[in-house]
């Protein structure tokens, strides 16, 4: 599971190979959502409560280390590969250092479970809050676990040694999945979400949250055979001094910033969504957020990832000029394919929903899906753009761009609340949007001017390309799904999850078709050197 990058084809390979890890994973991931709906519903106390507690250790661990280590490890190992000993004293030590913060975080949060997890559902009422915090003690470990995960996935990032990061998950699907079937064969499965927060018992609480963290254990340690793989060693290492880590920790300080800026929206986000309890609430959001981020985790973050960290090595030699080439090769590499992916899912929307959720809940999450997806193009490319901010070591830059978008969002989510309940989960998904929009063109204007230029013009001719291109593939979607019937109980786009999933299959080929062969009537360059490995090796 390694794969090394050199040159353009290298990023292909690397690309295709993260890609492929990162598809099987959200597959299992479908899986595991559709199973746990049919167990404990997409709303109701027990859906609510575990979407909570489940979260936390995301939340949690974002605020401490979740993006830190993104931002900072690949480019600062990239840069001790420089050091005599080829960064091996660089990486124990940060390793090291990672593993007591994260475990005395770990410790101190789980300690802390009843007020943090108060906190978050503070409109909850009393019995669903006790089974949160209940959650919240399963749940909370799974923060050290995936520190530990990201800690060694992006040492093997740094050292090109792409499949592992993205193929571990699959076991961690695996398990999950495993412990809701042990939960469905013991317990009666709620799938209308009617079972109390009473009636929810310590034994059903200890097998939803006892499973999910242990799926999250094996992600993270199996990681280790990967590192004794490349020839890399742990050995724990407390002399901090020596090696730079002062440097690193310029950098995170305004990383740890910005990650508490974008949590603490979160928090408000979940605090406000609770308000429409037994509505589309905190599990329709997360199920929504789920199927939005399965194009960004499949396309986006795979090339992204390949590309940051010879982006990084551009930047540790002043190269300006191949950066800025290899971040607009991944803007406009990645927008061909999220901009028909945005256009199928708005499409496929109530039927995507319909393979989660029974017929009488699929407009609360179609709506939600709808509202989030039309701001995918921009949470992609502010992604890129953000990375490339990070390859040149600036993380003070990425704090104030999205200060401005946590000030907006925060305002924007707090009005949601004056929202009818049923409308309170599509405000919050169409503040994120919109906000999250206008975050992408500061970002963009930001890293223009820090770079003398990012080839804004080709990036804007290859949009305006990809975006009149989708046009008639969402005519056409569009007409193949109101033929097929979506506005009725019995008709066959959202009546089954096996309907459903045929009707998405259907709708996208033909979408997909139109989109490639407008694309290659306005002969785009992009869509050309996408295709060129491919025909080579069916030549082959």
């Amino acid at each position: 599971m390694s794969d090394t990058v050199t040159g353009n084809g290298g990023i292909g390979r690397a690309s295709a190979f993260l890609a492929s890890g990162t598809i099987v994973s959200r597959i299992l991931g479908f899986v595991k959502v559709i199973v746990l709906t049919a167990i404990i519903g997409a709303v109701g106390a027990t859906a609510d409560t575990f979407s909570i507690a489940n979260q936390l250790p995301n939340t949690i661990y974002t605020i401490v280390a979740g993006g830190i280590l993104t931002a900072v490890l690949v480019p600062q190992i990239v840069r001790a590969t420089l050091h005599a000993d080829g960064g091996t004293a660089y990486i124990n030590k940060l390793l090291t250092l990672a593993l007591v913060i994260l475990f005395a975080t770990t410790l101190v949060a789980t300690l802390l479970a009843p007020m943090i997890t108060g906190f978050i559902g503070i409109n909850l009422p009393e019995n669903q809050k006790a089974l949160a915090v209940a959650f919240a003690y399963w749940c909370l470990p799974q923060m050290f676990f995936y520190g530990l995960y990201t800690l060694l996935g992006e040492v093997l990032n740094a050292r090109k040694s792409f499949g592992p990061f993205t193929w571990v998950p699959v076991l961690n699907n695996v398990v999950a999945i495993i412990g809701l079937i042990v939960f469905a064969a013991v317990f009666s499965p709620d799938p209308a979400g009617d079972r109390s927060a009473v009636d929810t018992t310590a034994a059903m609480v200890a097998i939803l949250g006892g499973s999910a963290t242990l799926g999250v254990i094996t992600q993270a340690v199996v990681l280790f055979y990967f590192w004794r793989r490349i020839g890399l060693r742990f050995r724990p290492d407390f002399h901090f001094r020596g090696v730079g880590l002062g440097a690193a920790g310029k950098l995170a300080s305004w990383t740890f910033g910005m990650l508490l800026l974008t949590t603490y929206a979160g928090i408000i986000e979940t605090q406000v969504v609770t308000l429409a309890h037994g509505k589309a609430s905190v599990a329709v959001l997360a199920t929504a957020w789920l199927i939005f981020m399965l194009p960004h985790s499949v396309i986006t973050v795979s090339v992204a990832t390949a590309y940051f960290t010879r982006m990084s090595e551009h930047a540790s030699v002043g190269n300006w000029s191949l950066l800025k080439t290899d971040a607009s090769s991944a803007i406009r590499g990645t927008s061909l394919l999220i901009v028909l992916a945005t256009a199928v899912i708005a499409v496929c929307a109530y039927p995507f929903a319909a393979v989660f959720v029974p017929f009488d809940q699929v407009p609360a999450v179609g709506n939600v899906i709808l509202a989030f997806i039309v701001g995918l193009v921009p949470f992609c490319l502010l992604f890129v753009l953000q990375r490339t901010f990070y390859a040149i070591g600036d993380t003070r830059t990425p704090f104030f761009f999205t200060l401005f978008q946590v000030v907006l969002l925060i305002g924007a989510v707090l009005a949601c609340a004056l929202l009818p309940t049923d409308w309170i989960a599509v405000g919050i998904a169409t503040s994120i949007t919109v906000t999250g929009t206008l975050q992408a063109v500061l970002a963009a204007i930001l890293l223009r001017r820090r770079l003398g230029g990012i080839d804004g013009r080709r990036i804007l001719r290859s949009l305006v390309k990809y975006f009149a291109a989708a046009m008639l593939p969402i005519g056409l979607g569009l007409t193949l799904l109101f033929t097929l019937g979506v506005a009725g109980e019995n008709d066959f786009a959202v009546s089954s999850r096996l309907t459903a999933m045929v009707s998405m299959v259907l709708i996208g080929l033909v979408m997909a078709a139109a989109y490639f062969g407008l694309l290659l009537v306005m002969r785009s360059g992009e869509l050309t050197a996408f295709l060129t490995p491919l025909r080579a090796r069916l030549r082959r």
